[in-house]
């Protein structure tokens, strides 16, 4: 006989025979950042990943909530610029490594400008998010990030 116990311990050796991948939110993905006290702050993101999307970025948008922002996914860690051009509001980039800590942070990115927006070490991520995020929460080079519910990615950190 079958009992509750018995069939969730069978999905998850199947699971784990199948390879499954699980996240560690069900819902909207987030970004939780580590604010210079080590306090975990989150945030909304909508997740891009295609390169049109990925090209695109918050070009022609009016504003940003503050608790949320854009996450760029790349397939690999490498050099990342950005420019602002069709950008209407100011934006904070922190360039996230694939050991998921910040490597390097743009602040202010002035709105329509072509100059390019780049940090010296490599990133697997970038997230974007209002201007003066980064001096407002305290992240800084170095803090730690924490990835859930962002598809295509398992729980990370």
């Amino acid at each position: 006989m079958e009992t509750p116990l018995h069939a969730a311990i069978a999905g998850l050796l199947l699971c784990a025979l199948a390879g499954c991948r699980t996240t560690e939110t069900q819902g909207p993905p987030q970004v939780i950042l580590q604010n210079r006290e080590g306090q975990p702050l989150a945030l909304r993101v909508e997740v891009v990943s295609r390169p049109e999307d990925l090209a695109r970025g918050l070009m022609h948008r009016e504003r940003l909530a503050a608790d949320a922002g854009m996450l760029f996914v790349y397939p690999d860690e490498d050099q990342r610029s950005f420019w602002m051009k069709n950008t209407l509001i100011p934006l904070d980039m922190l360039f996230i490594g694939s050991n998921l800590r910040v490597v390097g942070v743009v602040e202010n990115a002035v709105p329509l400008s072509l100059e390019p927006r780049t940090v010296d070490a490599p990133a697997r991520f970038v997230l974007e998010v209002q201007g003066g995020f980064v001096k407002r929460h305290g992240i800084r080079l170095g803090s730690l990030v924490r990835l859930a519910g962002v598809p295509g990615l398992s729980a990370a950190r």
